[in-house]
């Protein structure tokens, strides 16, 4: 199927609507699965497509799209659905806190490693980097919301609510910074441990000795090695400073699951006197993990965008904690990215799965979060037309070995991606009881929304269609796992639906996957809003065929009197002058149309020269 984010984003907001909405009141579901993940997940359905698409805004009444207005109407008139957003985002700020602080806990979607075993009361509590992420992205856009919302509204219920949340929203938002500050890690790893011994085999994929990929890691690394070391703004403490410093030893860096053990405490200000940010010891080791990164680079991307710019959504101290996640995310952004293509010749990334050097199940799952590292370093900074046609190579395979383009088998391990989906050991938990482990299903999102945005980024039309191609075979697959009966119906994940023989879902939905969809549908609204990517081969005909056109009006116009102004001859002329025109304006972004214009024209005007001679012979 095509990708259509504005027709399949309404129906999102339609099943939402549906779903979430009982008489205009707003469901949150059983306690028992309560998690701050889940529900900001839910929440950000609805608000990222409404403040990162014009066409879904709804903090303005006086703009709201008739086709909007349908798909929300079981939440109220255009008047009523910004008021109601505003109370269940108020609910939210109030139901996840811990006394006074903002909490950030996984709740329900914590699970044990043995499935016999129960996780604690103080386990689920346990902040985790999703939530902190999932928070920049959620407050950041309610601030937006507000900032519009505030300045369309005259209800002095509304604006005292605004007033209210805006204190919450920007609290929790800060507090959200330093939980991201304080889960970053840095490890510096010996080369005869067995995480050494991982990351070297890693990179030398058998080709290289380990002494030769201890000497190019060295060498590659130099510059940002220094960096991290002399940085004071990273905080490391001494001893780990002196291990990096250490040629024998290689490192890594990104996210934990949760604050790291050991975290010094980031200094802020209360921002209110019912509000406090408070910052609770670590107990996660520090040990980078490749999906906890790649989710707090995506909370940290929303952060540091030109909207949040514009807008002015951050207050001073919220600025400088920025500043500090920029500098971890350009360090992080960095480091994966030269990992993944280590060796110019053949990239450790295209050797798939990706071994990680945790133990941890083996999975395309670590193969896509790395891919999903390397979109984001090309996104920021120019990139080769080879790389990204290696890059939609990898894609290719992923989809095909997570049976999304190819053929399914009977009891198909593939299957297990996604479900049950792949689970990450969090190290650190078991001091608070049984192992814990966090299990992502949303596999085949995760590729949709990587290949739209390699399509925004690819300048040539050949590698442009392979993707889009893929993108569209993807999205197939995604729109086939929607829930068909239920309370969940018209949402995500029925994987049966897809995978006969896959474990049920049963009709409750998933809003990881759910929010994922709509993340994808936003990035196809911004691959739609660029340019066409531009043909060099058009360009040269569309010029000729102008050229062309424009020799032959100009003949018309010299051989035979000019036409009566009001005659139907006269705007005969006058259109072919104007698409000539707007041929010329084309040429150069869009050489296709505007060859096409010319075509048209040439035509017309053969069409008239005919015309004449066929009254002469007559």
């Amino acid at each position: 199927m095509r990708i259509k984010p504005r027709e399949q984003l309404l129906d999102m907001w339609q099943a939402l609507a549906r779903h979430s909405f009982d008489g205009g009141v707003w469901s949150w579901g059983e306690d028992g699965e309560r998690s701050s993940v889940a529900d900001a997940e839910r929440l950000l359905c609805l608000l990222y497509p409404a403040t990162e698409v014009p066409a879904f805004r709804l903090d303005d009444p006086d703009t709201t799209q008739p086709d909007v207005k349908r798909a929300l109407s079981p939440v109220g008139d255009p008047t009523d659905i910004p008021f109601r957003l505003v109370e269940v985002l108020d609910q939210f700020m109030r139901r996840h806190r811990r006394g006074a602080s903002p909490a950030f806990g996984g709740g329900h979607l914590f699970a044990p490693v043995s499935p016999g075993q129960e996780i604690t009361a103080v386990q689920r509590e346990v902040d985790v980097v999703d939530s902190f992420s999932m928070s920049v992205s959620l407050c950041l856009a309610t601030l937006g919301f507000l900032k519009t919302y505030r300045g369309r509204t005259g209800r002095q219920t509304a604006l005292q609510l605004i007033e209210r949340l805006e204190d919450e929203t920007s609290t929790r938002l800060t507090a959200a910074l330093v939980g991201l500050l304080r889960s970053f890690a840095v490890q510096a790893v010996d080369v005869s441990s067995r995480q050494g011994q991982s990351l070297v085999r890693l990179l030398g994929r058998g080709r290289h000795s380990d002494r030769q990929v201890v000497e190019r890691f060295q060498r590659r690394f130099k510059s940002l090695r220094a960096l991290i070391t002399e940085s004071v703004a990273l905080g490391l403490d001494t001893g780990l400073r002196d291990e990096l410093r250490n040629e024998n030893r290689l490192f890594e860096c990104g996210w934990a699951w949760s604050v790291v053990q050991g975290a010094p405490e980031v200094l802020v200000q209360s921002e209110s006197a019912h509000l406090t940010v408070a910052q609770s010891p670590g107990i996660a080791r520090s040990v980078p993990s490749l999906h906890f990164t790649v989710v707090a680079l995506d909370g940290i991307i929303d952060l540091l965008s030109d909207r949040t710019l514009v807008l002015g959504l951050l207050n001073p101290e919220q600025q400088t904690l920025a500043e500090a996640l920029r500098l971890r995310w350009e360090i992080t952004q960095q480091y994966w990215s030269a990992i993944a293509r280590f060796d110019e010749d053949a990239w450790p990334l295209e050797d798939i799965p990706w071994q990680t050097t945790t133990p941890q199940q083996e999975s395309e799952y670590h193969s896509l979060t790395v891919v999903s590292v390397l979109v984001h370093d090309m996104m920021r900074r120019r990139t080769t037309d080879q790389d990204l046609e290696r890059l939609a190579s990898v894609m290719e395979r992923l989809a095909e070995r997570g049976r999304i383009t190819g053929g399914t088998l009977r009891e198909d391990p593939a299957i297990g991606l996604h479900s049950p989906g792949v689970t990450v050991p969090l190290p650190g938990s078991e001091s608070l009881g049984p192992p814990m482990t966090w299990v992502m299903s949303d596999f085949s999102t995760q590729l949709l929304k990587r290949t739209v945005q390699l399509c925004s980024l690819s300048r040539n039309p050949a590698s442009e269609e392979r993707l889009l191609h893929l993108a569209e075979r993807v999205l197939d697959h995604v729109w086939g796992r929607r829930i068909r009966d239920g309370e969940g119906i018209g949402l995500w994940d029925d994987v049966d639906a897809v995978h006969p023989g896959a474990p049920p879902s049963g009709s409750k939905p998933s809003w990881s996957v759910t929010e994922r969809v709509a993340e994808c549908m936003v990035a196809a609204h911004l691959l739609y809003t660029q340019p066409p990517v531009r043909s060099r081969e058009l360009t040269a005909p569309a010029r000729e065929a102008i050229s062309e056109a424009a020799h032959l009006l100009g003949r018309e116009q010299e051989d035979h009197p000019a036409p009566a102004p009001r005659t139907a001859q006269a705007q005969w002329i006058r259109g072919v002058e104007a698409d000539l025109r707007r041929a010329r304006a084309l040429v150069d972004a869009q050489p296709g149309t505007a060859l096409a214009l010319a075509l048209d024209v040439l035509a017309r005007l053969d069409g008239l020269a005919r015309a004449r001679s066929a009254d002469r012979e007559g």
